[in-house]
C-alpha cells in the first residue's frame, strides 16, 4: 500500500498490541510501510527520506537528549537526529534505501532508554504511572523528611553537654532507620540513572545528584556506626533527606508541567477519530478504524465527531467547526457538494462524506506536522545550554574531586561534605531544563487558547516585538460564543425563558446552543427534539405538567414575522 493510502495520525499501537513500548519481536512489525507511516511522513519527492516523531523515556535532562542524538546519530541510515528534553520527543531523519524504523530503535536497547511512536495510546496512561510513582517517592521523603528532622532538632537546640552520649547516639540511629526509606526507594530515580550513565560510560545530570546523595548517606552512617571516629562529631540525615524531598518536589512539579504541555499539545494533534461508519458495496454501513479509510469511501460523520479525511459531503446538512484549521471562530454551513476538511468538527447532524484526500495529503496532516516540529524544536538558548550541558557537568565533578582534595590533609569528614556541597549547590539539571520547560509551557498555553506555535524560537523573539498587525479579525476573535442579553415576551420572565430555551439547546452541540446552557443553571426535561441545520431546535417540554411544542433557533423557524432571529434565545409557543 502506498502512503496516500494510510490515515495520519493512527494509533499505535496496531491492533492486538497492547500500549506497552514495543518489544523487540514487535519492533520488525513497523518496518511494514503502512505502520511507518502512522508516525512519520516522506521528505521531498521520492527521495527515499523519512521524518518519524518519536516519544522517549528514562529521560530526565539535556545529557540524555544529548545522548540520545549520539547514539541514534550513529546508526547507519539515520541522517539526523533531533531531541527535546522538556518535551521527551524527538525527530529522526532516515533513509528507507539503508535503514527502517526497528533497526535505529534497537540501537537504544540496553542504553536505558525507551522509544515509542507518538501516537502511542498508552502513552497518556505512562505518564500518569510515572506521576503516581512520583507523587508516592515525594510522599515518603517528605513524611521521613519530617521525623528525621524531628530527632535532628535536639542536637541543634541543646547545651553543650545537656544531652548524654547515649540519647545523641540513639537519636542517630532513629535518623539512620528513617532515611533508609528514602535512599531505598526514593532515591531510587536518580541512582538508577547514575548507574546507566556509568554503565554506558557517560556523565549524566542525576550522576553528581546521586553521587552527592550516596557520600553524605555513607559519610553519615560512619558517624552513626563509629561515633567515636573520622566522622562522627556530626550526621547529615536531616539536610539528605531534606535535599532528596525538594528535589523530589522540583522533578514532580517539572513531570506535571510537562504532562500537562504534552496533554494539551496532544489533544489538538491527535484529534481525529479511531474509528469510522463506511460505506459497504452493498450499502450497508460498518465500523472501521480510521487506518481503513480510502480515496473514494463514503463514511457517515456523526454530530460532535471529527472528520477523519478531506472530502465531499454527498448527503445531508450541518454546521461545522473548523476553528482550528481555518481560524474562523464562527461555524459554517456545508450542505451537499460543499467541502470539509479532516479535524474539524461536525455541529449539526449526521453527514455521508465521500473521501478526498486521507493521510499525509490532508490539511490537517501538514498541521500537525508543524505543531509536532514546535513541540520538539529547540530555542537559541536551550541549543546553547546542550552545548555547555556536559562540559558544565565535567567542570562540576573535577571542582568537587578539587576541593575535596585540598580539605583531605585538614579534614577528612570536613572534605568530603565540601565535595558534597560542590556536587549539590551547582544544580547542573536547572541549566538544561529551565529554558525548553518553560517554552514548552508557553506554547501549551497558547496552544489551549487557540493560538498555533510552529517554532518556540518564536516565543523568544516574541520579547523583541514592539508592534503586531493582524491580517483580520477572526484572528483576535474568541471562538464561544456568550450570552449577553435576554429579551422576553411579556407574561415569561427571564428564568423561565433560560430554563426552556437550555432545555432544547442541551441536545445541540451549536455554539449558540452552549452558549446557552453555560449561561443557565438548569434546564427543563425536552422530548423528541429534532434539530435543523441552520434554523433551530424543535421538542416538546412539559408547562404546567402539559406538554407543550417549542422551538429555539431562527425568525423562520420559530413562526416569528418581521425582523432576524435575535440572538438571545427564546422559546416561542406556536
Amino acid at each position: 500500500m502506498q502512503g496516500a493510502d494510510a490515515p495520519f495520525p493512527a494509533s499505535w499501537p496496531p491492533p492486538g498490541r497492547s500500549g506497552a513500548p514495543a518489544a523487540e519481536s514487535d519492533l520488525s512489525l513497523l518496518d511494514e510501510r503502512d505502520e511507518w507511516q502512522a508516525f512519520s511522513r516522506p521528505l521531498g519527492a521520492g527521495g527515499g527520506l523519512w521524518e518519524s516523531f518519536v516519544a522517549f523515556e528514562g529521560m530526565h535532562c539535556a545529557a540524555c537528549a544529548i545522548t540520545l542524538e549520539q547514539v541514534l546519530g550513529r546508526v547507519q541510515g539515520v541522517v539526523r537526529v533531533e531531541v527535546n528534553a522538556a518535551s521527551q520527543r524527538g525527530r529522526v531523519i532516515w533513509d528507507e534505501q539503508v535503514a527502517r524504523p526497528s533497526r535505529w530503535m534497537r540501537a537504544l536497547e540496553g542504553s536505558g532508554y525507551g522509544v515509542l511512536p507518538v501516537q502511542d495510546i498508552g502513552a497518556g496512561a505512562r505518564r500518569q504511572a510515572e506521576s503516581r510513582r512520583m507523587l508516592w517517592r515525594l510522599g515518603v521523603a517528605g513524611v521521613c523528611m519530617m521525623q528525621v528532622m524531628m530527632y535532628a532538632v535536639p542536637a541543634y537546640i541543646a547545651e553543650p553537654g545537656a544531652m548524654t552520649p547515649d540519647l545523641e547516639h540513639l537519636l542517630r540511629w532513629a535518623q539512620w532507620v528513617l532515611s533508609l526509606p528514602v535512599m531505598l526507594f526514593s532515591c531510587r530515580p536518580f541512582f538508577n540513572a547514575a548507574r546507566r550513565d556509568l554503565r554506558c560510560r557517560r556523565i549524566g545530570m542525576d550522576l553528581p545528584v546521586a553521587l552527592g546523595m550516596l557520600l553524605t548517606f555513607i559519610v553519615s552512617s560512619l558517624g552513626t556506626f563509629e561515633p567515636e571516629g573520622a566522622f562522627g562529631h556530626q550526621v547529615y540525615f536531616d539536610s539528605l533527606t531534606m535535599f532528596v524531598f525538594f528535589l523530589l518536589a522540583g522533578r514532580w512539579l517539572e513531570t506535571r508541567l510537562r504532562d500537562r504541555s504534552a496533554g494539551a499539545l496532544e489533544a489538538l494533534m491527535h484529534r481525529l477519530p479511531d474509528s469510522v461508519e463506511r460505506r459497504e458495496a452493498d450499502g450497508t454501513w460498518r465500523r472501521v478504524t480510521a487506518r481503513r479509510v480510502r480515496v473514494g469511501d463514503v463514511v457517515r460523520v456523526l454530530p460532535g465527531a471529527a472528520f477523519v479525511a478531506d472530502g465531499e459531503v454527498v448527503a445531508g446538512a450541518t454546521t461545522v467547526d473548523e476553528a482550528l484549521l481555518t481560524g474562523e471562530s464562527r461555524p459554517v454551513a456545508r450542505d451537499v457538494g460543499h467541502a470539509v476538511i479532516a479535524g474539524s468538527y461536525n455541529l449539526g447532524a449526521p453527514v455521508d462524506v465521500r473521501v478526498r484526500a486521507v493521510g499525509l495529503q490532508t490539511r490537517y496532516a501538514h498541521i500537525v506536522a508543524l505543531m509536532e516540529q514546535a513541540a520538539i524544536g529547540k530555542p537559541d538558548l536551550a541549543r546553547l545550554a546542550d552545548r555547555v550541558a556536559k562540559p558544565f557537568l565535567a567542570a562540576v565533578l573535577l571542582a568537587a574531586a578539587l576541593a575535596g582534595a585540598w580539605w583531605w590533609p585538614i579534614d577528612p569528614a570536613r572534605a568530603v561534605m565540601v565535595a558534597v556541597a560542590v556536587l549539590v549547590v551547582t544544580c547542573p539539571c536547572a541549566l538544561s531544563l529551565a529554558t525548553p520547560a518553560a517554552m514548552l509551557a508557553s506554547a501549551a498555553a497558547l496552544a489551549r487558547r487557540g493560538i498555533r506555535v510552529r517554532r518556540l524560537q518564536a516565543i523568544e523573539t516574541l520579547t523583541q516585538v514592539d508592534t503586531m498587525v493582524f491580517d483580520k479579525t477572526g484572528t483576535l476573535t474568541s471562538d464561544a460564543f456568550v450570552l449577553v442579553g435576554v429579551r422576553t415576551r411579556s407574561g415569561v420572565t427571564r428564568e423561565q425563558a433560560l430554563m426552556l430555551a437550555a432545555g432544547l439547546a442541551s441536545h445541540s452541540l451549536h455554539p449558540v446552543s452552549r452558549a446557552i446552557v453555560a449561561a443557565t443553571g438548569g434546564c427543563a426535561q425536552a422530548r423528541e427534539v429534532q434539530e435543523t441545520a441552520g434554523q433551530g431546535l424543535q421538542g416538546s417540554l412539559e408547562v404546567a405538567g402539559v406538554p407543550v411544542l417549542h422551538r429555539l433557533g431562527s425568525a423562520a423557524l420559530c413562526g416569528v414575522a418581521g425582523g432576524q432571529s435575535d440572538r438571545s434565545s427564546r422559546p416561542v409557543d406556536p
